[in-house]
């Protein structure tokens, strides 16, 4: 069998996904809606050890992916067990016992906040459903739902990078939504590019002991219902509203959290303040929010592509700006 090349993008969640029902299988607590960021891709190319070694069987190896247009990528020890064991948990969902060699990259920068996990483990996902459906096809390999299941059991918010623009997840599989924004802009500023002290893994487990966290479900809940609405009715100063407050919240629950932790930095909030007056000055201006990282995600409206280009060549001043203008 020839080697299998498959690519998915990362997302951003406006309705967060923080805090798991079940640490093992990835199972949220509370709904979670996010924007598909296609610009912004890993790509895995999976192959048979028995096409280069001349063997069958062996254990599976990850390496990085040479490709002139990813960045430089490396996974720790951890990072790589990681992936490993989610190839072999979807090896045996399949009935797949031979050796593979994984190769995998990234187009931007991983461990900072941009869902470098969500991009990489749906990636995985794909090239493996690709590749096993040629060895030992199943009848539901190809389903989406199901593949978006087996995703999050490698990393949560993976599952919602199957779908663009729009995901919802609830349960077990994200789905499709559909809004009339059906093509934002979206910038990422790289305030910190380097691997962050707390990754989202920790993170899901430390915000439990947050004094915030029981309200949380209900919180964002109520957010997700609100932010559907003015979505719908192209409610767009609403909807600003909304994402801001549902970042803070979930930044919240990091600074209070046992031990505390926090994610922002000095350049986090300059970007922040300085949108939050762009806002202000225009009466109009992006939706604003952060992951789990110190980095800031702005989505625009297409007829405000102007005005993000100028922000843009303000913001390359000073910092790294991935952009899908």
């Amino acid at each position: 069998m020839p080697s299998v090349i498959a690519s998915a993008p990362s997302n951003i969640a406006l309705i967060k996904y923080m805090g798991k029902t079940e640490a093992a299988g990835n199972t949220p607590t509370n709904v979670s809606l996010s924007y598909t960021l296609d610009h912004l891709r890993t790509t895995v190319r999976i192959t048979p050890q028995s096409s280069f070694r001349g063997t069958v069987g062996g254990k599976d190896i990850w390496a990085p992916l040479e490709k002139s247009d990813q960045v430089s990528f490396s996974l720790s020890e951890q990072g790589q067990q990681r992936f490993l064991r989610h190839f072999e948990m979807l090896k045996q969902k399949w009935g797949v016992t031979q050796g593979f060699l994984i190769e995998s990259a990234n187009n931007f920068p991983s461990d900072c906040g941009l869902a470098s996990s969500a991009s990489s483990f749906a990636a995985l996902t794909l090239a493996a459903a690709q590749a096993f459906q040629k060895i030992n096809p199943q009848p539901w390999g190809e389903n989406l739902r199901t593949l978006s299941s087996l995703s999050r059991q490698g990393s949560g918010s993976s599952c919602r990078s199957l779908y663009s623009p729009w995901a919802l997840w609830q349960n077990e599989f994200a789905e499709p939504l559909v809004f009339p924004y059906e093509k934002l802009l979206h910038q990422a500023i790289i305030v910190e590019s380097s691997k962050k002290e707390v990754s989202s893994s920790e993170a899901h487990k430390l915000v439990s002991q947050s004094s915030l966290f029981p309200g949380r479900v209900a919180r964002a809940e109520k957010r997700f219902e609100q932010l559907k609405h003015s979505l719908q009715s192209q409610d767009w100063r609403q909807s600003f509203e909304i994402v801001w407050a549902e970042f803070w919240d979930m930044h919240a629950l990091f600074a209070t959290s046992r031990p505390p932790f926090m994610y922002m930095t000095a350049g986090s909030v300059k970007v922040l303040e300085e949108t939050l007056r762009f806002w202000a000055k225009n009466g109009d201006g992006p939706l604003i929010t952060m992951d789990a990282g110190a980095n800031v995600h702005l989505l625009w409206r297409p007829d405000q592509k102007e005005m993000a280009a100028a922000q843009e060549k303000y913001w390359q001043d000073q910092f790294r700006v991935f952009s899908s203008l």
